[in-house]
C-alpha cells in the first residue's frame, strides 16, 4: 500500500510538474526534501568512523545517500545502532511544502507531492483542487498565493510535530516520576557539551 501511495504521489507531481510541449510548468504544490545538513553530516561521518563505518560527508546526493543506506544496513542489530541511526535522522533536512520543486532527497524522487490523504491533510486538498483545475483546462494558479499556503502548511506541520513530541516527553516524565531512586539499564542516545542523553532500554524513556 505504501509503495502504491508513493507512486501515486510521484505520478501526480510529474503529470503537472514536467513541462509539456515546451510550455512552462504550471504552479503546483510539491513536497520537497533538501540535502542533509553538512555540519551534522560531518559529525555523523566522524563518529561513525570510530565504529568502523564509512559515511560520506560530501560528494553527489547519490553517493552520500548510498553511504548512509549502507551504514544503516550494516549497523542493524548492533549496540551502536540506536546512536548512529538517531544521528543520521537528525542530520536530515526537514521536508516541507513549496511551489519551488527541488525534488525529494530522502525518497530519491525528482517530483513528489502529497496527494493521497486529502481527508486529513490540507496540502493534499490543494493538490486535488489544482489537479482538477488543470485537467479541466484551467490556467495556472497564482504561485505567490500557493507559496503562502505552503509556508503556512509547513509551519502548522512543525507545530503539530512539536506538540506531539512535548506530549510524549510529558508522559515520560509523569511515568518516571513514580520511579524515583530506582535503577535502570540505558543506552547513551546523545552527547552534548553539558552532558549525556540516556534512553532507558526497558521503556524507551529518554532524558
Amino acid at each position: 500500500i505504501e509503495e502504491f501511495m508513493l507512486l501515486a504521489n510521484r505520478t501526480v507531481a510529474q503529470a503537472i510538474g514536467l513541462p509539456h510541449d515546451k510550455k512552462k510548468a504550471k504552479a503546483f504544490v510539491y513536497r520537497v526534501h533538501d540535502m542533509p545538513d553538512p555540519g551534522k553530516l560531518a559529525d555523523l561521518s566522524s563518529l561513525s568512523r570510530t565504529f568502523g563505518y564509512k559515511v560520506k560527508a560530501d560528494g553527489s546526493a547519490r553517493e552520500v545517500n548510498r553511504s548512509l543506506n549502507r551504514m544503516l544496513l550494516d549497523v542493524k542489530g548492533k549496540g551502536e545502532e540506536n546512536l548512529l541511526s538517531t544521528l543520521a535522522l537528525r542530520a536530515m533536512a526537514k521536508a516541507v511544502y513549496t511551489t519551488q520543486n527541488i525534488g525529494h532527497y530522502g525518497l530519491g524522487f525528482e517530483y513528489y507531492t502529497h496527494f493521497t490523504s486529502p481527508i486529513r491533510r490540507f496540502p493534499d486538498m490543494m493538490v486535488h483542487r489544482l489537479l482538477a483545475r488543470y485537467l479541466a483546462g484551467g490556467r495556472t494558479a497564482m504561485q505567490a498565493k500557493y507559496e503562502d499556503l505552503c509556508d503556512h502548511s509547513s509551519e502548522m506541520e512543525q507545530i503539530a510535530a512539536n506538540a506531539e513530541r512535548a506530549s510524549i516527553k510529558y508522559k515520560q516524565v509523569e511515568f518516571m516520576s513514580e520511579r524515583m531512586g530506582q535503577e535502570f539499564e540505558g543506552t547513551i542516545s546523545g552527547v552534548t557539551e553539558w552532558g549525556l542523553y540516556v534512553e532507558i532500554n526497558e521503556n524507551k524513556c529518554e532524558g
